[in-house]
C-alpha cells in the first residue's frame, strides 16, 4: 500500500516537471509572436498617423484655395452690384426719356378743356416764374459740364465731417468741423496753415453753444448756419467772431427723414451758390423726393420752395450752382460717385439732355459736397479725407 502511494506521488512529480519543461520550451515562440504583433500594430499606427497628416495638409490646401476663390467672388460680386446699379440708373433715365417724349406727343383723345381756366393757369405760372427771376440773379447762367480734377488736400479728423471757406467774407480762412455731431470749430488762417503741421500755426478754437446735426452746415458772410442737434428742423445763425447766436428759424417739412439715403445723419443740407443761402431736404409727402428752399440769410425767412424730381434713394450729397441742383448718387456698396439728377429752378435747362457726370475715379462715398461760388470749386469730405474738385462749366442752353 505504501509502495503504491509512493509510485503515485512520483508519477505526479514527473508529470509536473514535464509540463513545466514544455511551457518553458513554448515561451520563446509566444514572445516572438507577440513581438511580431506589436511591430505590426506599430507600423499600422505610423501609417495611420501619416495618412492623417496627409489629410490635414490636403484640407489646409483646399481651404486656402477656397478662401482665395471666395475673395475673388466677393470682388466679382461688388463689381456686379456696381454694374447692376449703374444699369438700373440708365434704365430709369431711359424711362424718364420715354415718358417725356410720350408727354410731348399730341393726344388723340378728345377732351373738353376750359380755355379760360388753362389761360389763367398759364398766367399764374408765368407770374410765378417772373417773381422767381426777380428774386434770383437771372444773369447767373453757368451750368456744370463736368468734374475736371480731384485734389486730396488732407486726411484728418473723423470719417465724416465738413470743411469750407466763407465765400462772402474772409474767404482765405478754413473752417474745419469734424464729425456729424459736435460743437467745436477749428478756424485756420489759410489753406497753408490747414495743410502744414506747424505748431506755430495753431487754429482758433470756437465752441458752439449747441452741437450740429449731420454735415450740412455752411459759412456765409461771417455767420455759420447749421441744423441744431436734437431738433426736428431748427436752423441756427451763429456769428463766428462775436461767438453768439444772432437768429434762428424753423424749416417747414424738413427733418422727418434723411436728405440722402446713403448718409442718413444729414437731415437738412444747407448750401451756398451765386444766389445765396439754400436748404435741401426730403419729405415723406414727396415720396422721398428732394425739396429745395431759398432762404433769406438776413431775415432767416423762407423766400420760395421747389419740389424737385430728384429722389433721395441712393443719394449721398447734393449742391447748387446758379440756382441749379445737382444730386450725387452712388451704390450702397460704395462705388463711383456720379451726378444723375439735375433740377433748375428757373427751368432754363433741359435736364433730359444732361448726361451722367461721373466724379474722378475713386472708390468710396462722400459725406459732404459743397459748392464755393467764389472759388468755383467743390469742397468735399470722403472717408476722412478733405477734397477739392475743380469744375468745368458752360452757359445754360
Amino acid at each position: 500500500m505504501v509502495i503504491l502511494q509512493l509510485r503515485f506521488l512520483l508519477a505526479s512529480f514527473f508529470t509536473s516537471i514535464v509540463g513545466e519543461a514544455q511551457y518553458v520550451m513554448q515561451d520563446p515562440v509566444l514572445m516572438h509572436y507577440i513581438d511580431r504583433r506589436f511591430l505590426f500594430l506599430q507600423s499600422r499606427l505610423e501609417k495611420c498617423n501619416q495618412d492623417i497628416l496627409d489629410y490635414v495638409q490636403e484640407f489646409h490646401d483646399f481651404s486656402r484655395r477656397m478662401i482665395s476663390r471666395l475673395e475673388g467672388l466677393n470682388v466679382y460680386k461688388a463689381e456686379f452690384k456696381n454694374e447692376v446699379a449703374h444699369l438700373l440708373t440708365r434704365v430709369e433715365r431711359a424711362q424718364r426719356d420715354i415718358d417725356y417724349f410720350e408727354s410731348t406727343r399730341e393726344s388723340t383723345t378728345c377732351v373738353e378743356v376750359d380755355e379760360d381756366l388753362v389761360e389763367k393757369q398759364l398766367n399764374e405760372d408765368a407770374e410765378e416764374k417772373r417773381k422767381v427771376k426777380l428774386m434770383l440773379n437771372a444773369s447767373c447762367d453757368n451750368m456744370l459740364a463736368g468734374i475736371k480734377s480731384i485734389k486730396i488736400v488732407k486726411k484728418t479728423g473723423d470719417m465724416h465731417g465738413s470743411w469750407m471757406t466763407d465765400p462772402g467774407k474772409d474767404h482765405l480762412k478754413i473752417y474745419f468741423l469734424s464729425g456729424s455731431k459736435n460743437n467745436v470749430i477749428l478756424e485756420f488762417a489759410n489753406i497753408r496753415a490747414f495743410t502744414e503741421r506747424n505748431h506755430k500755426l495753431t487754429p482758433r478754437r470756437v465752441n458752439l453753444p449747441s452741437s450740429w446735426q449731420g454735415t450740412g452746415h455752411v459759412m456765409y458772410n461771417g455767420f455759420l448756419f447749421y441744423h441744431i442737434y436734437g431738433s426736428l428742423n431748427e436752423i441756427v445763425k451763429y456769428n463766428i467772431q462775436r461767438r453768439k447766436v444772432t437768429d434762428r428759424m424753423l424749416l417747414p417739412g424738413a427733418g422727418q427723414i434723411s436728405a440722402y439715403e446713403l448718409f442718413p445723419d444729414t437731415k437738412i443740407d444747407l448750401a451756398i451758390d451765386e444766389q445765396g443761402l439754400w436748404a435741401i431736404h426730403a419729405e415723406p409727402d414727396t415720396s422721398g423726393n428732394l425739396v429745395i428752399t431759398k432762404i433769406n440769410h438776413l431775415t432767416m425767412t423762407v423766400e420760395h420752395t421747389w419740389d424737385t424730381s430728384c429722389n433721395s434713394k441712393n443719394a449721398e450729397a447734393a449742391f447748387l450752382i446758379c440756382g441749379t441742383l445737382y444730386v450725387v448718387y452712388n451704390s450702397p456698396s460704395r462705388g463711383t460717385s456720379r451726378i444723375e439728377c439735375v433740377y433748375d429752378v428757373l427751368d432754363t435747362i433741359n435736364t433730359y439732355e444732361i448726361p451722367v457726370l461721373p466724379f474722378p475715379k475713386r472708390q468710396g462715398s462722400h459725406s459732404m459736397i459743397h459748392y464755393n461760388p467764389k472759388e468755383k470749386q467743390l469742397f468735399a469730405w470722403a472717408n476722412g479725407s478733405q477734397i477739392l474738385y475743380k469744375l468745368q462749366t458752360k452757359q445754360k442752353v
